[in-house]
């Protein structure tokens, strides 16, 4: 399963580097400056999150425990709904599309906290 997020995180990446080429060539003669902005904030989200999202696969493989699954599953959810919520909102969708956007940027930081808890040096349930 693990394997699946790194490869999860690995094709996040790659599709960060897309788009954000895209944007860069593409869509700078298309968007206003304000949406090209919202549009790099979100391919920047996705490749953290990606690169996170390849760490917690490959840790996991050593360290297996809740927590880190927890935050995988945060961190895929969190680049769906905030990344994808700003990619939609960047293309002139209804401002309401906003409102999915603190849910990504709280799924996030829930990823973060979960795998700070598997990290916890007192945690017994990782070996790293």
């Amino acid at each position: 399963m693990m394997k699946f997020v790194a490869f999860i995180g690995a094709i996040s990446g790659f599709l960060a580097v897309v788009l954000g080429a895209f944007a860069a060539h593409g869509l700078k003669h298309q968007l206003s400056p304000d949406m090209l902005l919202i549009f790099k904030t979100a391919t920047d989200y996705q490749m953290f999150h990606a690169l996170a999202l390849v760490l917690v696969g490959m840790a996991a493989r050593k360290s297996p425990g809740k927590y880190i699954n927890l935050s995988a599953f945060a961190f895929i959810l969190g680049s769906l709904f905030f990344c994808g919520s700003l990619y939609i909102l960047a293309f002139g969708f209804p401002k309401i599309i906003g409102v999915i956007t603190p849910i990504g940027g709280s799924l996030f930081l829930l990823g973060w906290l979960c795998l700070a808890i598997h990290l916890w040096p007192g945690n017994q349930s990782n070996s790293l």
